[in-house]
């Protein structure tokens, strides 16, 4: 299916993931689908530490056996979080930072898609919430040890957002901060989605101004044969007519895995930090609401807001 991302992918993670040996790594949504795929790929790679992040540790721990009668020698250590909870999210990056002194590649992986109206645990739109807050403070909380690693010479820290083309499905005027702690109910689900997709690439963008020293990039893995549908349960027409589509267009889970593992592991001079990158490894810099600083800066300084609210 590569005419549906262009030319075929030219990274081979077997060949082209060098030895991760001494670096730490942190996969979120990390029990499933694209996540699980990264964390599979790059174990086998020899890093010291590698973290899957999940809220369920049944379902982590399957996913390890999983990948371990794969890769026997994979050393893998589960991270209980659940973005949708700032107490879990706070949680987590307390265990993390306290058994830690270093994180070289941080994949915010995790996310829920389609979701029904609803609020997070601390009051936002249910997408908005996970996606976007939940993956935004949990790396404000690992910022210390981000920076730490950073300042090691030769180190090449990177922060890997997925984010997704959606993004273009965002309400008319982007991100509508006046209406993210409601449900958001007269606005459909896909727009819902498509607005916390934007937030993704906003931070991105916000992150790599502020901290130059740490990558910071965000992607679209592209329409991939995940079971991302079960979050549309509760809209089964919408759900129907995207199984048609993944079953027709979409590819499979460790093609569509690539763009993410490029983006944490390949020379540094091919990845830019700040980019928005889709299928395979090129950067879109569109004009319009994609490259809206002005926006970008309001979502920042929003959301700084939002978490000195909440004692962050």
């Amino acid at each position: 299916m590569s005419f549906l991302f262009g030319k075929s992918p030219s990274y081979n993670p077997e060949k082209d993931i060098p030895d991760l040996l001494g670096k730490t790594i942190l996969v979120t949504g990390g029990n499933n689908g694209l996540g699980k795929e990264s964390v599979k790929q790059l174990v086998k790679h020899h890093p010291t530490k590698i973290y899957m992040g999940a809220r369920s540790i049944k379902k982590a721990e399957e996913a390890i056996q999983d990948i371990q009668r794969e890769v026997p020698s994979a050393q893998i250590l589960f991270l209980e979080i659940d973005l949708a909870s700032f107490s879990s999210i706070k949680t987590a990056a307390d265990a993390f930072v306290s058994d830690n002194e270093r994180l070289d590649i941080l994949i915010n992986n995790a996310g829920v898609f389609a979701s029904p109206p609803g609020l997070t645990k601390d009051g936002y739109e249910i997408q908005f919430g996970t996606n976007y807050m939940g993956s935004a403070l949990f790396t404000r909380l690992l910022l210390p040890v981000l920076e730490t690693t950073a300042r090691i010479p030769g180190n090449d820290v990177r922060i890997v957002n997925i984010s997704s083309e959606i993004y273009r499905s965002a309400p008319t005027g982007g991100i509508l901060l006046d209406q993210v702690k409601t449900p958001m109910e007269k606005i459909g689900t896909m727009a819902r989605y498509g607005q916390s997709k934007l937030a993704n690439i906003y931070f991105t963008k916000s992150y790599a101004k502020r901290y130059p020293h740490i990558k910071s990039v965000a992607l679209h893995p592209g329409l991939v044969q995940t079971n991302i549908r079960g979050d549309m349960s509760a809209n089964q027409i919408l759900s129907f007519i995207f199984g048609l589509v993944t079953r027709v267009a979409a590819v499979d889970i460790p093609t569509g895995t690539l763009n993410q593992l490029w983006a944490s592991t390949a020379n540094t001079e091919e990845v830019k930090s700040g980019a928005y990158y889709i299928p395979f490894f090129k950067e879109v810099n569109k004009p319009g609401v994609l490259s809206d600083e002005a926006r970008a800066e309001e979502l920042w300084e929003w959301t700084e807001r939002e978490f000195e609210q909440h004692g962050f």
